[in-house]
């Protein structure tokens, strides 16, 4: 029979490409989330019966030991950008990340891949890093041979990073930046997946911190967002004292409004701007598990062709230009 995999996160942005590649790779695949019928989309990544949403809260034993009843290998997907309610960073993604591999051990499950970030830090003034360093604390206490994966920055079609910036520069014409010079090395989604993927097939352990072949700011990220979509656009750079009343400010009006209302910035997430998220030097990374990382140019324009002044017709609009009558 074939192994079988529980993806927790497993419909989330990075999730679901991971579910892919095991599926695709002969894996059964159970994807646990917290909505399942919001999850239905998964299903076709398989045969019939193969992949299956299946009822998950994070945050409970009885409930996370559910989803993994039979499983040879877990995979914890489940992070936050913001807290809302009771999944805050400490419930989500150190108590969370830990309970996974507490019990996967507990019960003889034999694999743990768990993502995580770069930046992870639990000396980080941002409360974003430290649990996310404390996840991976807990998630090697419990599993030694556990694969930890520390991506950059994630893109791909569904990301919250170009598309939101895209969005914004196709009705403002400002970008108004916190952190324009801080360093990103973006990773494209589906090498994340193989990362993934890869470290359950090859039986792998340890830290992996995936970056894509391309490094710039947050500026040249924008500028280069903005080549994408046509558009001409000024790049504000915010001082972070700015950034860190905005953040507050966001904050604020989050609370007053139970998460009603969500602002563009927070206070953690300038923290985090303060610090370059690039993979460090003599890390392990994309390479050491056989990945060439595919270049931003190769993927940008595929999904974010409908920010451009002109949409789908766009190109064809090029390629007039150049006839001759």
């Amino acid at each position: 029979m074939s192994k079988l995999v529980t993806i927790y996160g497993g419909s989330g942005f990075v999730g679901r490409y991971i579910a892919r590649r095991m599926a695709k790779a002969g894996w059964r695949v159970r994807v646990a989330v917290r909505r399942p019928n919001e999850a239905m989309f998964v299903k076709p990544y398989g045969v019939v019966g193969q992949v299956e949403p299946v009822l998950c809260n994070i945050r409970d034993d009885a409930s996370v030991l559910a989803a993994m009843q039979g499983a040879d290998a877990v995979v914890n997907c489940v992070g936050l950008l913001a807290p809302t309610g009771k999944n805050t960073f400490d419930a989500v993604q150190a108590e969370g990340a830990g309970r996974i591999a507490r019990l996967a051990a507990a019960h003889g499950v034999a694999q743990m891949v768990h993502l995580s970030a770069i930046g992870a830090d639990s000396a980080s003034p941002s409360h974003y890093a430290r649990s996310k360093a404390q996840g991976e604390a807990a998630v090697l206490a419990h599993m030694p041979g556990a694969v930890i994966l520390r991506p950059s920055i994630v893109f791909g079609p569904e990301d919250q990073f170009f598309n939101r910036f895209a969005q914004m520069a196709s009705r403002c014409p400002i970008l108004p930046l916190v952190g324009a010079d801080t360093k990103f090395q973006p990773v494209y989604v589906d090498d994340v997946a193989q990362a993934a993927a890869q470290a359950l097939t090859l039986g792998a352990s340890g830290v992996y911190e995936l970056g894509g072949p391309d490094v710039a700011s947050f500026r040249g990220l924008m500028q280069t967002m903005l080549g994408t979509i046509q558009r001409r656009r000024l790049i504000v750079a915010l001082p972070f004292f700015l950034g860190r009343i905005m953040g507050v400010g966001f904050d604020v009006l989050r609370a007053s409004t139970l998460g009603l209302v969500q602002g563009p910035l927070t206070a953690d997430q300038v923290k985090n701007l303060a610090q370059d998220n690039t993979v460090a030097p003599g890390a392990k990374g994309l390479a050491d598990l056989g990945i060439e990382p595919v270049a931003l140019s190769a993927i940008l324009p595929d999904y974010l062709w409908k920010f451009r002044p002109s949409g789908q017709y766009a190109a064809i609009k090029d390629s007039a230009k150049n006839l001759r009558a």
